[in-house]
Order: C-alpha cells, then sequence, then structure tokens
C-alpha cells in the first residue's frame, strides 16, 4: 500500500472534505476543536487510508485558519 504524500492531492481532497462538511466547519470555529479530529478521519476514509496524516494535519490547520 503506498502512502499519499503529494501536496497538490492531498490539498485537492482537504478541499473535497471542507466543501461537503460547511456545518462541521461552523461548529469548529464556535469551539468544538474535536471536529478536527472528524475532517482527518473524513480525509482517510477517501484515501482508503493512503493519506500521510501529518500532511492532512498540516493542511486542515492551514485551511481551517483562512
Amino acid at each position: 500500500m503506498m502512502q499519499i504524500s503529494d501536496e497538490i492531492t492531498l490539498a485537492n481532497i482537504v478541499d473535497e472534505v471542507l466543501a461537503e462538511n460547511p456545518s462541521q466547519i461552523t461548529m469548529y470555529h464556535n469551539g468544538k476543536t474535536n471536529m478536527f479530529d472528524y475532517f482527518v478521519g473524513q480525509v482517510m476514509k477517501k484515501t482508503r487510508g493512503q493519506a500521510n496524516p501529518v500532511k492532512v494535519k498540516e493542511l486542515l490547520t492551514e485551511k481551517l485558519a483562512q
């Protein structure tokens, strides 16, 4: 099993997950920080567990801060 570490590929998947979950983003911004793990889980689900979790967390942190 290959690990997906390509930042562009992962960024697209992260964008997809965030676009599909606007209410969860609102919950996250309203202080429900455990939603971060939900987003990581959704990315891992879309990639069948092949996404590099460190890269995913970096991208999510960056995108959710915007």
